[in-house]
Protein backbone atom coordinates (compact mmCIF):
# COMPACT_ATOMS: atom_id res chain seq x y z
CA UNK A 1 0.00 0.00 0.00
CA UNK A 2 1.61 3.02 -1.36
CA UNK A 3 1.49 6.32 1.06
CA UNK A 4 -0.16 9.24 -0.29
CA UNK A 5 2.39 11.93 1.14
CA UNK A 6 4.71 9.92 -1.81
CA UNK A 7 2.43 11.36 -4.61
CA UNK A 8 2.57 13.70 -6.66
CA UNK A 9 2.83 16.89 -6.63
CA UNK A 10 4.80 16.15 -3.19
CA UNK A 11 3.86 19.75 -1.78
CA UNK A 12 0.02 19.02 -2.09
CA UNK A 13 -0.04 15.26 -0.56
CA UNK A 14 2.48 15.75 1.99
CA UNK A 15 0.10 18.42 3.24
CA UNK A 16 -3.23 16.70 2.52
CA UNK A 17 -1.43 13.34 4.77
CA UNK A 18 -1.02 15.73 7.06
CA UNK A 19 -4.02 16.59 7.36
CA UNK A 20 -5.91 13.59 7.47
CA UNK A 21 -4.42 13.09 10.49
CA UNK A 22 -6.23 15.70 12.27
CA UNK A 23 -10.13 15.35 13.28
CA UNK A 24 -12.19 17.83 11.56
CA UNK A 25 -15.78 17.11 11.18
CA UNK A 26 -17.95 19.71 11.24
CA UNK A 27 -18.60 21.48 14.51
CA UNK A 28 -15.81 20.47 15.66
CA UNK A 29 -12.98 22.30 14.65
CA UNK A 30 -10.64 23.37 17.42
CA UNK A 31 -7.48 20.85 16.66
CA UNK A 32 -7.17 21.91 13.08
CA UNK A 33 -8.19 25.50 13.83
CA UNK A 34 -4.81 24.74 15.68
CA UNK A 35 -3.00 22.45 13.31
CA UNK A 36 -2.98 25.68 10.58
CA UNK A 37 -2.06 28.13 12.82
CA UNK A 38 0.90 25.74 13.91
CA UNK A 39 2.04 25.37 10.35
CA UNK A 40 1.68 29.11 9.35
CA UNK A 41 4.25 30.03 11.89
CA UNK A 42 6.45 27.18 11.02
CA UNK A 43 5.98 28.58 7.36
CA UNK A 44 6.91 32.10 8.35
CA UNK A 45 3.93 33.60 7.25
CA UNK A 46 1.52 35.83 9.21
CA UNK A 47 -2.27 34.13 10.14
CA UNK A 48 -4.45 34.39 12.70
CA UNK A 49 -8.25 33.15 13.54
CA UNK A 50 -11.23 35.46 13.20
CA UNK A 51 -13.90 35.58 15.38
CA UNK A 52 -15.86 33.26 13.23
CA UNK A 53 -13.12 30.63 13.51
CA UNK A 54 -12.23 31.10 10.04
CA UNK A 55 -8.13 30.92 9.32
CA UNK A 56 -6.52 33.65 7.30
CA UNK A 57 -3.16 33.48 5.94
CA UNK A 58 -0.92 36.20 4.47
CA UNK A 59 1.97 35.82 2.42
CA UNK A 60 4.05 39.24 0.62
CA UNK A 61 4.52 39.03 -2.43
CA UNK A 62 7.92 38.01 -4.07
CA UNK A 63 10.88 40.12 -5.42
CA UNK A 64 9.30 42.08 -8.08
CA UNK A 65 5.61 41.30 -8.14
CA UNK A 66 4.62 43.81 -5.48
CA UNK A 67 2.25 45.27 -8.51
CA UNK A 68 0.72 42.22 -8.90
CA UNK A 69 -3.16 42.08 -8.12
CA UNK A 70 -3.44 39.97 -4.72
CA UNK A 71 -4.87 36.54 -4.39
CA UNK A 72 -7.31 34.73 -2.76
CA UNK A 73 -7.05 31.27 -2.06
CA UNK A 74 -10.19 30.11 -0.66
CA UNK A 75 -11.26 26.59 0.73
CA UNK A 76 -13.18 25.00 3.51
CA UNK A 77 -11.44 23.16 6.86
CA UNK A 78 -14.45 20.98 7.87
CA UNK A 79 -15.65 17.68 6.21
CA UNK A 80 -18.59 15.78 6.55
CA UNK A 81 -18.40 12.91 8.66
CA UNK A 82 -19.96 9.87 6.94
CA UNK A 83 -18.99 6.75 7.33
CA UNK A 84 -20.04 2.78 5.97
CA UNK A 85 -22.50 0.52 8.52
CA UNK A 86 -19.51 -1.64 9.32
CA UNK A 87 -17.36 1.67 10.40
CA UNK A 88 -16.14 1.79 14.00
CA UNK A 89 -14.73 5.12 12.94
CA UNK A 90 -14.68 8.31 15.25
CA UNK A 91 -14.72 11.36 13.56
CA UNK A 92 -13.96 13.49 16.77
CA UNK A 93 -10.49 11.49 18.09
CA UNK A 94 -9.52 9.19 14.70
CA UNK A 95 -7.42 10.01 12.11
CA UNK A 96 -8.57 9.44 8.59
CA UNK A 97 -6.97 6.32 7.22
CA UNK A 98 -6.29 6.47 3.50
CA UNK A 99 -5.41 3.87 0.36
CA UNK A 100 -5.02 4.05 -3.10
CA UNK A 101 -6.93 2.19 -5.32
CA UNK A 102 -7.05 1.74 -9.17
CA UNK A 103 -5.70 5.55 -9.73
CA UNK A 104 -7.95 6.50 -6.60
CA UNK A 105 -7.54 7.96 -3.18
CA UNK A 106 -9.72 6.13 -0.85
CA UNK A 107 -10.59 6.05 2.80
CA UNK A 108 -11.50 3.57 4.68
CA UNK A 109 -15.17 3.01 4.75
CA UNK A 110 -15.53 6.86 6.14
CA UNK A 111 -15.45 10.11 3.79
CA UNK A 112 -11.50 10.92 2.77
CA UNK A 113 -12.30 14.86 3.45
CA UNK A 114 -10.79 15.28 0.15
CA UNK A 115 -13.99 18.05 0.23
CA UNK A 116 -12.19 20.27 0.75
CA UNK A 117 -9.45 18.83 2.60
CA UNK A 118 -7.00 19.01 -1.23
CA UNK A 119 -8.09 23.01 -1.49
CA UNK A 120 -6.71 23.37 2.28
CA UNK A 121 -4.06 21.46 1.13
CA UNK A 122 -2.95 23.89 -2.07
CA UNK A 123 -3.38 26.86 0.28
CA UNK A 124 -0.42 24.85 2.60
CA UNK A 125 1.70 24.25 -0.84
CA UNK A 126 1.66 27.77 -1.29
CA UNK A 127 2.04 29.38 1.51
CA UNK A 128 5.29 27.37 2.84
CA UNK A 129 6.64 27.92 -0.35
CA UNK A 130 10.23 29.31 -1.38
CA UNK A 131 10.74 28.87 -4.76
CA UNK A 132 7.08 30.26 -6.44
CA UNK A 133 7.01 33.85 -7.65
CA UNK A 134 3.87 35.10 -7.05
CA UNK A 135 2.18 38.26 -5.94
CA UNK A 136 0.94 38.84 -2.73
CA UNK A 137 -1.42 36.00 -1.52
CA UNK A 138 -3.83 35.41 1.19
CA UNK A 139 -5.42 32.20 2.53
CA UNK A 140 -9.00 32.09 3.77
CA UNK A 141 -9.71 28.33 5.15
CA UNK A 142 -13.59 28.52 6.58
CA UNK A 143 -15.17 27.09 9.00
CA UNK A 144 -18.21 24.70 8.89
CA UNK A 145 -18.90 25.22 5.61
CA UNK A 146 -21.02 21.69 5.43
CA UNK A 147 -23.48 22.73 8.01
CA UNK A 148 -24.60 25.84 6.72
CA UNK A 149 -21.38 28.19 5.44
CA UNK A 150 -21.33 29.60 9.16
CA UNK A 151 -17.65 30.65 8.21
CA UNK A 152 -18.08 32.48 5.59
CA UNK A 153 -21.84 33.54 6.55
CA UNK A 154 -20.09 35.71 9.42
CA UNK A 155 -16.61 36.95 8.00
CA UNK A 156 -15.69 40.54 8.50
CA UNK A 157 -16.04 43.06 6.14
CA UNK A 158 -12.66 44.83 5.36
CA UNK A 159 -10.41 42.14 6.59
CA UNK A 160 -9.36 40.85 3.25
CA UNK A 161 -7.14 42.80 0.94
CA UNK A 162 -7.67 41.00 -2.59
CA UNK A 163 -8.75 41.23 -6.09
CA UNK A 164 -9.32 38.11 -7.09
CA UNK A 165 -10.70 34.84 -5.58
CA UNK A 166 -10.09 31.14 -6.58
CA UNK A 167 -12.14 28.91 -4.67
CA UNK A 168 -11.11 25.43 -4.40
CA UNK A 169 -13.61 23.37 -3.55
CA UNK A 170 -14.87 22.57 -7.34
CA UNK A 171 -14.79 18.81 -7.55
CA UNK A 172 -13.86 18.05 -11.57
CA UNK A 173 -10.75 18.97 -12.85
CA UNK A 174 -11.28 20.53 -16.51
CA UNK A 175 -14.14 22.68 -15.54
CA UNK A 176 -14.37 26.12 -13.99
CA UNK A 177 -17.43 27.56 -12.37
CA UNK A 178 -18.59 30.46 -12.52
CA UNK A 179 -21.58 30.11 -10.77
CA UNK A 180 -23.56 28.14 -8.36
CA UNK A 181 -26.89 27.55 -6.91
CA UNK A 182 -28.35 29.35 -3.09
CA UNK A 183 -29.83 27.19 -0.83
CA UNK A 184 -31.97 27.69 2.49
CA UNK A 185 -32.20 25.14 5.43
CA UNK A 186 -35.72 24.35 6.03
CA UNK A 187 -36.42 22.76 9.25
CA UNK A 188 -40.04 21.56 10.35
CA UNK A 189 -40.65 20.56 13.89
CA UNK A 190 -43.15 19.82 16.99
CA UNK A 191 -43.20 18.39 20.32
CA UNK A 192 -46.30 16.01 21.34
CA UNK A 193 -47.54 14.30 24.30
CA UNK A 194 -46.37 10.54 23.90
CA UNK A 195 -49.37 7.88 24.68
CA UNK A 196 -49.00 4.66 26.19
CA UNK A 197 -48.06 1.57 24.09
CA UNK A 198 -50.78 -0.53 24.16
CA UNK A 199 -49.84 -3.23 21.36
CA UNK A 200 -48.12 -6.70 21.85
CA UNK A 201 -44.63 -6.10 20.32
CA UNK A 202 -42.11 -4.23 18.26
CA UNK A 203 -40.37 -4.31 15.38
CA UNK A 204 -37.28 -2.63 13.79
CA UNK A 205 -37.25 -1.60 10.17
CA UNK A 206 -33.58 -0.40 8.56
CA UNK A 207 -32.72 0.39 5.15
CA UNK A 208 -29.12 0.84 5.09
CA UNK A 209 -26.69 0.51 2.04
CA UNK A 210 -27.87 3.34 -0.40
CA UNK A 211 -25.09 5.53 -2.33
CA UNK A 212 -26.25 8.30 -0.62
CA UNK A 213 -23.88 11.26 -1.87
CA UNK A 214 -24.18 15.04 -2.23
CA UNK A 215 -27.24 16.61 -2.29
CA UNK A 216 -25.93 19.69 -5.22
CA UNK A 217 -23.94 17.47 -7.06
CA UNK A 218 -26.01 14.17 -7.83
CA UNK A 219 -29.12 15.05 -6.47
CA UNK A 220 -29.78 14.72 -10.47
CA UNK A 221 -28.63 11.05 -10.30
CA UNK A 222 -32.19 9.52 -9.19
CA UNK A 223 -30.03 7.92 -5.90
CA UNK A 224 -32.83 6.15 -3.32
CA UNK A 225 -33.65 8.46 -0.42
CA UNK A 226 -33.70 6.00 2.39
CA UNK A 227 -36.61 8.42 4.17
CA UNK A 228 -38.64 8.90 1.08
CA UNK A 229 -38.06 5.03 1.07
CA UNK A 230 -38.40 4.28 4.36
CA UNK A 231 -42.14 6.41 4.52
CA UNK A 232 -43.76 4.28 1.66
CA UNK A 233 -43.45 1.03 4.49
CA UNK A 234 -44.39 2.71 7.41
CA UNK A 235 -47.39 4.27 5.59
CA UNK A 236 -48.15 0.76 4.51
CA UNK A 237 -47.57 -0.94 7.97
CA UNK A 238 -50.05 1.68 9.39
CA UNK A 239 -52.83 1.44 6.74
CA UNK A 240 -52.68 -2.79 6.76
CA UNK A 241 -51.29 -4.11 9.60
CA UNK A 242 -52.46 -1.21 12.56
CA UNK A 243 -48.69 -0.06 12.96
CA UNK A 244 -48.01 2.54 15.41
CA UNK A 245 -44.98 4.59 15.07
CA UNK A 246 -42.42 4.59 18.47
CA UNK A 247 -39.11 6.24 16.44
CA UNK A 248 -38.04 7.12 13.04
CA UNK A 249 -33.87 8.07 12.64
CA UNK A 250 -32.84 8.79 8.88
CA UNK A 251 -30.16 11.14 7.51
CA UNK A 252 -27.09 12.73 9.58
CA UNK A 253 -26.21 15.44 7.42
CA UNK A 254 -28.53 18.68 5.82
CA UNK A 255 -26.53 18.19 2.61
CA UNK A 256 -26.06 14.68 2.41
CA UNK A 257 -28.41 12.14 0.71
CA UNK A 258 -29.75 9.98 3.36
CA UNK A 259 -28.35 6.13 2.64
CA UNK A 260 -29.85 5.40 5.94
CA UNK A 261 -33.38 4.96 7.81
CA UNK A 262 -34.86 2.99 10.85
CA UNK A 263 -38.39 3.00 12.28
CA UNK A 264 -39.56 1.19 15.16
CA UNK A 265 -42.71 0.13 15.32
CA UNK A 266 -45.38 -1.24 17.24
CA UNK A 267 -47.93 -3.78 15.94
CA UNK A 268 -50.55 -7.04 17.00
CA UNK A 269 -48.49 -9.74 16.92
CA UNK A 270 -50.64 -11.09 14.67
CA UNK A 271 -49.88 -8.86 12.17
CA UNK A 272 -46.31 -9.27 12.17
CA UNK A 273 -45.96 -11.84 9.32
CA UNK A 274 -47.99 -9.48 7.25
CA UNK A 275 -45.14 -6.44 7.91
CA UNK A 276 -42.34 -8.95 6.94
CA UNK A 277 -44.02 -9.05 3.54
CA UNK A 278 -44.59 -5.75 3.40
CA UNK A 279 -40.72 -5.24 3.82
CA UNK A 280 -39.73 -8.29 1.70
CA UNK A 281 -41.95 -6.59 -1.51
CA UNK A 282 -40.65 -3.65 -0.86
CA UNK A 283 -37.30 -4.67 -0.95
CA UNK A 284 -37.83 -6.12 -4.50
CA UNK A 285 -39.06 -2.56 -5.34
CA UNK A 286 -36.68 -0.06 -4.49
CA UNK A 287 -34.02 -2.74 -6.28
CA UNK A 288 -36.20 -3.03 -9.54
CA UNK A 289 -36.79 0.87 -9.26
CA UNK A 290 -33.21 1.87 -8.46
CA UNK A 291 -31.68 -1.65 -10.74
CA UNK A 292 -28.98 0.76 -12.26
CA UNK A 293 -28.61 3.34 -9.51
CA UNK A 294 -28.75 1.27 -6.21
CA UNK A 295 -26.45 -1.89 -5.96
CA UNK A 296 -26.76 -2.71 -1.89
CA UNK A 297 -30.14 -1.86 -1.13
CA UNK A 298 -30.50 -3.55 2.41
CA UNK A 299 -33.41 -3.71 4.37
CA UNK A 300 -34.85 -5.75 7.30
CA UNK A 301 -37.31 -6.47 9.83
CA UNK A 302 -36.51 -7.35 13.57
CA UNK A 303 -38.19 -7.78 16.98
CA UNK A 304 -37.16 -4.84 19.11
CA UNK A 305 -37.42 -4.24 22.50
CA UNK A 306 -41.28 -2.91 22.93
CA UNK A 307 -41.19 1.18 23.39
CA UNK A 308 -43.32 2.08 26.47
CA UNK A 309 -44.58 5.23 24.68
CA UNK A 310 -46.00 5.93 21.26
CA UNK A 311 -46.31 8.54 18.98
CA UNK A 312 -50.38 9.30 18.99
CA UNK A 313 -52.43 7.93 16.29
CA UNK A 314 -53.34 11.49 14.75
CA UNK A 315 -49.76 12.95 15.32
CA UNK A 316 -48.68 10.08 13.36
CA UNK A 317 -51.00 9.93 10.63
CA UNK A 318 -49.90 13.68 10.24
CA UNK A 319 -46.23 13.08 10.35
CA UNK A 320 -46.06 10.41 8.08
CA UNK A 321 -48.77 11.85 5.17
CA UNK A 322 -46.32 15.19 4.98
CA UNK A 323 -43.47 12.95 4.92
CA UNK A 324 -44.73 10.98 1.87
CA UNK A 325 -45.71 14.23 0.19
CA UNK A 326 -42.84 16.58 1.09
CA UNK A 327 -40.53 16.98 -2.39
CA UNK A 328 -37.49 15.53 -2.63
CA UNK A 329 -35.15 15.45 -5.96
CA UNK A 330 -34.61 17.77 -8.79
CA UNK A 331 -37.94 20.17 -9.45
CA UNK A 332 -36.80 22.11 -12.56
CA UNK A 333 -33.51 22.29 -14.78
CA UNK A 334 -31.85 25.65 -16.29
CA UNK A 335 -33.33 26.58 -19.61
CA UNK A 336 -30.27 27.95 -20.62
CA UNK A 337 -27.84 24.88 -19.35
CA UNK A 338 -30.29 22.18 -19.81
CA UNK A 339 -27.91 19.90 -18.35
CA UNK A 340 -27.40 21.73 -14.97
CA UNK A 341 -29.65 21.41 -11.85
CA UNK A 342 -31.59 24.74 -11.35
CA UNK A 343 -34.01 23.81 -8.46
CA UNK A 344 -34.01 20.98 -5.96
CA UNK A 345 -34.74 19.68 -2.25
CA UNK A 346 -33.05 16.91 -0.28
CA UNK A 347 -35.45 15.22 2.81
CA UNK A 348 -31.61 14.80 4.32
CA UNK A 349 -33.10 14.10 8.62
CA UNK A 350 -35.97 12.94 9.97
CA UNK A 351 -35.51 12.72 14.22
CA UNK A 352 -38.45 11.53 15.93
CA UNK A 353 -38.34 10.14 19.05
CA UNK A 354 -39.63 10.91 22.97
CA UNK A 355 -42.21 13.07 22.26
CA UNK A 356 -40.31 15.45 20.18
CA UNK A 357 -40.39 15.66 15.46
CA UNK A 358 -37.61 17.17 14.02
CA UNK A 359 -37.51 17.50 9.97
CA UNK A 360 -34.58 18.73 8.02
CA UNK A 361 -34.27 19.52 4.20
CA UNK A 362 -32.21 21.94 2.06
CA UNK A 363 -33.58 23.16 -1.05
CA UNK A 364 -31.36 24.69 -3.54
CA UNK A 365 -31.74 27.31 -6.30
CA UNK A 366 -29.54 29.24 -8.56
CA UNK A 367 -32.67 31.40 -8.63
CA UNK A 368 -33.98 33.20 -5.62
CA UNK A 369 -37.12 33.11 -6.80
CA UNK A 370 -37.26 29.26 -7.48
CA UNK A 371 -35.47 29.40 -3.97
CA UNK A 372 -38.49 30.90 -2.43
CA UNK A 373 -40.94 29.10 -4.12
CA UNK A 374 -39.89 25.39 -2.93
CA UNK A 375 -39.14 26.69 0.23
CA UNK A 376 -42.51 27.92 0.55
CA UNK A 377 -44.24 24.49 -1.20
CA UNK A 378 -41.67 22.43 2.09
CA UNK A 379 -43.08 24.97 4.23
CA UNK A 380 -46.33 24.50 3.47
CA UNK A 381 -46.63 20.63 3.65
CA UNK A 382 -44.91 20.44 7.09
CA UNK A 383 -47.73 23.30 8.11
CA UNK A 384 -50.27 21.39 7.08
CA UNK A 385 -49.30 18.55 9.36
CA UNK A 386 -49.35 20.77 12.73
CA UNK A 387 -45.74 21.22 12.73
CA UNK A 388 -43.26 25.01 13.23
CA UNK A 389 -41.30 25.37 10.01
CA UNK A 390 -38.67 27.63 10.30
CA UNK A 391 -35.78 29.06 7.39
CA UNK A 392 -31.89 29.69 8.26
CA UNK A 393 -28.63 29.77 6.98
CA UNK A 394 -30.30 31.21 3.67
CA UNK A 395 -27.23 32.02 1.23
CA UNK A 396 -27.54 33.43 -2.12
CA UNK A 397 -26.61 32.14 -5.73
CA UNK A 398 -23.50 33.25 -7.43
CA UNK A 399 -24.72 35.04 -10.74
CA UNK A 400 -22.00 34.09 -13.58
CA UNK A 401 -19.48 36.60 -15.33
CA UNK A 402 -18.69 34.95 -18.67
CA UNK A 403 -16.05 38.25 -19.27
CA UNK A 404 -14.41 37.62 -15.81
CA UNK A 405 -10.33 38.28 -16.30
CA UNK A 406 -9.13 35.73 -13.98
CA UNK A 407 -11.61 33.10 -15.92
CA UNK A 408 -10.10 34.05 -18.94
CA UNK A 409 -6.48 33.54 -17.74
CA UNK A 410 -7.08 30.42 -16.34
CA UNK A 411 -8.66 29.56 -19.91
CA UNK A 412 -5.52 30.11 -21.55
CA UNK A 413 -3.09 28.65 -19.51
CA UNK A 414 -5.30 25.76 -19.36
CA UNK A 415 -5.08 25.16 -22.90
CA UNK A 416 -1.42 26.06 -23.21
CA UNK A 417 -1.07 23.36 -21.12
CA UNK A 418 -3.79 20.63 -21.47
CA UNK A 419 -4.10 21.52 -25.54
CA UNK A 420 -7.62 21.78 -25.38
CA UNK A 421 -10.19 23.84 -23.90
CA UNK A 422 -11.97 24.17 -20.50
CA UNK A 423 -15.09 23.22 -19.78
CA UNK A 424 -17.19 26.38 -18.29
CA UNK A 425 -19.99 25.26 -16.27
CA UNK A 426 -22.77 26.52 -13.40
CA UNK A 427 -22.88 24.06 -10.05
CA UNK A 428 -26.35 23.52 -8.29
CA UNK A 429 -23.87 22.89 -5.19
CA UNK A 430 -23.55 25.74 -3.12
CA UNK A 431 -20.48 27.45 -3.07
CA UNK A 432 -18.91 30.15 -0.33
CA UNK A 433 -18.12 32.33 -3.05
CA UNK A 434 -21.80 33.68 -3.29
CA UNK A 435 -21.62 34.46 0.38
CA UNK A 436 -17.80 35.72 -0.16
CA UNK A 437 -18.88 38.13 -2.87
CA UNK A 438 -22.00 39.45 -0.90
CA UNK A 439 -19.21 40.87 1.39
CA UNK A 440 -16.50 41.86 -1.18
CA UNK A 441 -18.52 42.82 -4.35
CA UNK A 442 -15.66 43.68 -6.13
CA UNK A 443 -13.69 40.25 -6.25
CA UNK A 444 -13.07 38.74 -9.43
CA UNK A 445 -14.03 34.62 -9.18
CA UNK A 446 -13.31 31.59 -10.69
CA UNK A 447 -13.39 27.99 -8.79
CA UNK A 448 -11.21 24.65 -9.60
CA UNK A 449 -10.32 21.88 -7.99
CA UNK A 450 -8.92 18.06 -8.54
CA UNK A 451 -11.68 15.39 -9.97
CA UNK A 452 -13.60 14.23 -6.44
CA UNK A 453 -15.93 11.54 -7.17
CA UNK A 454 -18.86 10.91 -4.11
CA UNK A 455 -18.10 13.71 -1.80
CA UNK A 456 -20.33 13.27 1.78
CA UNK A 457 -20.16 9.34 1.10
CA UNK A 458 -17.73 6.71 2.74
CA UNK A 459 -16.79 5.70 -1.16
CA UNK A 460 -15.51 9.35 -1.04
CA UNK A 461 -12.47 8.75 -3.57
CA UNK A 462 -9.99 11.63 -5.24
CA UNK A 463 -8.60 10.98 -9.22
CA UNK A 464 -4.82 11.41 -8.42
CA UNK A 465 -3.46 11.83 -11.72
CA UNK A 466 -5.53 15.04 -11.55
CA UNK A 467 -4.22 16.81 -8.65
CA UNK A 468 -0.89 17.32 -10.26
CA UNK A 469 -2.11 19.08 -13.58
CA UNK A 470 -4.59 21.00 -10.96
CA UNK A 471 -1.62 22.54 -9.01
CA UNK A 472 0.43 23.08 -12.61
CA UNK A 473 -2.90 25.04 -13.75
CA UNK A 474 -3.20 27.34 -10.49
CA UNK A 475 0.60 28.33 -9.82
CA UNK A 476 1.18 29.07 -13.28
CA UNK A 477 -1.74 31.02 -13.39
CA UNK A 478 -1.06 33.04 -10.10
CA UNK A 479 2.31 33.28 -11.66
CA UNK A 480 0.61 35.12 -14.47
CA UNK A 481 -1.95 37.41 -12.52
CA UNK A 482 -2.22 40.84 -14.01
CA UNK A 483 -1.20 43.88 -12.58
CA UNK A 484 -3.07 46.00 -10.34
Amino acid sequence: MSEIKNLNPECVWRNFDALTQVPRPSGHLEKVQQFLLDFAAKAGVEAFKDPAGNIIMRKPASPGMENRKTILLQSHMDMVPQKAPESNHNFETDPIQTHIEDGWVYANHTTLGSDNGLGVAAIMAVMESKDLKLGAVEGLITADEETGMFGANDLQEGVLKADVLMNLDSETWGKFVIGSAGGVDVTATMTYQETENDQETAVKITLQGLRGGHSGLEINEGRANANKEMVRIVRKAIAECGARLATWHGGNMRNAIPFKSEVVLALPEACVERLEEIVTKQKALIEDEFKLIERGVDLTVEKAEKPEALVPADIQDNLVDAIYACHNGVVRMIPAYPDVVETSSNLAIIDIESGSAAIKILARSSREDMKEYVATQLESCFSMAGMKVEFSGSYGGWDPNPDSEILHLLRKVYKEQNGEDAIIQVDHAGLECSVILGKYPHLDVVSLGPTIRSPHTSTERCEIATVEPFWRLLTQAMAEIPVK
